[in-house]
């Protein structure tokens, strides 16, 4: 787990800085995320100072100094910086031992090797989660690839013709770089959906993606890897007269469930027990919920069965951290945690949250997460890391959970029974029973659809995503109050940049191809996942007290097996109750792991309380940060319809005041703290007003 920076000279007959000063500007991008590496610091520059690579520290594997990077091959013509975890690196390091000298034990050296032998193809072979980059100074080919799910943060711009890439978008600042908002971004939701930031001219290497410069020139970049969901009509073999839409038949599992079942649960395990190894000291992070409680089972039992070891500890006894909202009784789940703790003689170390824990760490969660959001869950998670590192602890296992193996929101069981699952025909006995069942089901599930969500079904976005509510849901997710002024750079609706983002091919599949299920779990998966979750509450908040987090249920392994399993398997139908039974395949799995209370439980999203007092450290904090000059400052905003927000949120308990007021809070730190412009007219996209 590290902080990567790198830097390239473009253009054919460029004028290199002198190495000295690439030397410094690289080092003062480095201090930017100097929380992510403090156990080292290293850097390359070519001769001519065209390519300088960077690399902050954190040791996990292989503490010695061999371990520092950048790591370069026995020729010394490829050089490469890693950020992240490679699982299973044992078995490749004595596959390619005879062909590759290896000069350290670290897992992230693999990277060289896997480059040598399979060239572009490398990242095929790449198990874990990472975020590199590769220079190969004899090809003059510099490659940038991002791990299959988003984990890791990977950005780049091109600022005075050098291109320029880093794990935080902050590192930019090291280069002289001048940020802007982007206020078409903003306003379409493009940072949240697509390749763009809220920064102009700031792009994101997409999840399972390498971004590629050639020979100093254009940008390009490819797909590596992708969800793929199984067809659920093919052609039939013999054609007979009629269109082809007249000759499908149905795709039919031939598995058992308990097959199913087991294999979810095969590849769950080998997921953790790949993740427990280390060489520093590995905890986890408990909540109520099936996912985090069925990790601490498999722990657990791997322990106890297989003498299995947490990292370097020694210890035998896994210490799990649980936060605990106190202003909010509701959603708490510490003390199911504590009751899962206590049966499996885990020691069980709750992080108490009070609204004077919330309020003081608002600002570095929005630095450090390089993004806004209406909630205060990040929050907790900051906590979370500062009490695992004090207790010593590198390296944290989390429930972390795309929902690829069992579909677990509320907001996905319309989709679930938009329509019959082909593939697991023997649910229902007759047409009438599934009828029965879909409107009994749409009629609870409307509801938990966004007004938003529903607006598109009369649009050509229905037709784009096959009906898919969750594009709505996705764009809906803290809509803020732009002033009136950036209307005109708002080209699109979000739902339509969302469908747009996605890759072409998959329009046909959605449309004739997916169950909804799938469909629905694809959009999530491609955007609000790793745009939102995975950075407000993932990696760059708990390396900012130098916490490796661990995802166990982001194994492509497992995720390649559970894309096959039937929708109905994943969000499991009653007929005779017409009541939906999210996350089944899962249940089932981990059911020997976890406690009755956890396995009967039904899905709970993470989130934090919405409602404090007016007089309280939170709302003093707002008030502190948003002021009349701060939001002028913005310029995305009038401070009209600012100034009563947060009264409406404290006073009159809005929760969507609350939600906006706190996403203009983190806009405003984000904005002072990385020193942005004020956002007018006249400077976006060169146009004038």
């Amino acid at each position: 787990m590290c902080g990567l920076t790198a830097v390239v000279q473009l253009g054919d007959h460029p004028e290199s800085k002198p190495k000295t000063d690439v030397e410094r500007e690289i080092d003062n991008s480095l201090e930017r995320v100097k929380h992510r590496g403090p156990d080292a610091q290293g850097r390359w520059i070519s001769d001519d100072g065209r390519v300088g690579l960077g690399q902050v520290r954190l040791s996990i594997i292989d503490l010695s100094s061999q371990g520092d990077q950048p790591f370069h091959n026995t020729e010394d013509d490829v050089h490469a910086v890693v950020n992240g975890e490679l699982y299973d690196h044992e078995r490749y390091r004595a596959e390619l031992s005879e062909e590759y000298s290896f000069q350290s034990n670290s897992d992230c050296e693999l990277v060289l090797a896997l480059y040598k032998r399979y060239g572009l193809s490398f990242a095929d072979h790449l198990r874990g989660e990472f975020a590199l980059i590769i220079y190969d100074a004899k090809r003059k080919v510099l490659i940038a690839t991002r791990d299959r799910y988003g984990i890791k943060p990977l950005y780049w711009a091109i600022w005075q013709g050098r291109l320029l890439i880093a794990t935080e978008m902050k590192s930019f600042l090291g280069y002289g770089w001048q940020p802007e908002w982007d206020v078409s971004s903003l306003r379409e939701r493009g940072w949240t959906n697509d390749m763009r930031t809220m920064f102009k001219g700031v792009r994101k290497v997409q999840p399972g993606s390498s971004l590629f410069c050639r020979d100093f020139g254009d940008i390009e970049h490819k797909v590596y890897w992708d969800h793929v969901y199984p067809d659920k009509v093919t052609c039939a073999s013999h054609m007979s007269s009629g269109s082809v839409s007249d000759n499908l038949q149905n795709v039919v599992q031939e598995r058992s469930e308990e097959e199913m079942i087991q294999g979810v649960r095969d590849r769950l395990v080998e997921a953790v027990r790949l993740r427990l190894r280390a060489d520093v000291p590995v905890a986890m992070c408990l909540s109520g919920g099936l996912d985090s409680s069925s990790l601490a089972g498999i722990t657990n039992h791997l322990i106890k069965t297989e003498g299995v070891q947490l990292g370097s500890s020694g210890s035998q006894t896994l210490k799990c951290f649980t936060v605990q909202f106190e202003h909010d009784r509701t959603n708490d789940e510490a003390e199911i945690a504590q009751r899962t703790a206590k049966r499996l003689g885990m020691e069980w170390i709750p992080i108490h949250m009070d609204e004077t824990a919330i309020a003081s760490r608002l600002e570095d969660v929005a630095y450090h997460s390089e993004m806004y959001l209406g909630d205060v869950n990040a929050m907790g998670r900051l906590a979370l890391a500062e009490e695992v590192h004090s207790q010593g602890i590198k390296v944290l296992l989390t429930g972390t959970n795309p929902h690829v193996s069992d579909d677990g929101y509320a907001w996905l069981e319309p989709e679930r029974i938009k329509e019959p699952d082909p593939s697991w025909p023997a649910l229902f006995d007759t047409d009438k029973e599934f009828q029965n069942a879909k409107k009994t089901q749409f009629a609870k599930a409307e509801s938990l659809i966004a007004d938003s969500a529903r607006q598109i079904s009369s649009s050509f976005m229905a037709r784009m995503l096959a009906g898919d509510y969750v594009a709505g849901v996705m764009t809906s997710i803290t809509e803020l109050p732009f002033a009136t002024w950036t209307d005109k750079y708002t080209s699109s609706p979000a739902t339509t940049v969302l469908a747009e983002s996605l890759p072409s091919h998959v329009y046909h599949k959605m449309q004739h191809h997916w169950h909804p299920l799938n469909t629905a779990m694809y959009i999530w998966n491609k955007t609000n996942f790793p745009n939102i979750l995975l950075r407000y509450i993932g990696d760059s908040i708990d390396m900012v007290h130098h916490v490796e987090s661990r995802t166990p249920f982001l194994d492509h392994h497992l995720t390649e097996y559970s894309m096959t399993i039937p929708p109905s398997l994943k969000m499991r139908l009653d007929p005779e109750t017409n009541k939906i039974r999210e996350k089944w395949i899962l249940r089932e799995a981990v059911k020997p792991f976890v406690t009755e209370e956890v396995y009967q439980r039904r899905k709970a999203p993470y989130l934090g309380p919405v409602e404090f007092s007016a007089d309280g450290p939170l709302y003093k904090e707002i008030k502190r940060l948003v002021t009349r000059e701060a939001v002028e400052k913005l310029g995305l905003f009038d401070w009209g319809v600012i100034d009563s927000m947060a009264e409406k949120a404290f006073g009159q308990h809005e929760h969507g005041a609350f939600r906006t007021v706190l996403a203009v809070a983190q806009l405003i730190v984000i904005g002072k703290r990385f020193g942005v412009r004020t956002a007018q007219p006249h400077m976006l996209n060169g146009q004038a007003s």
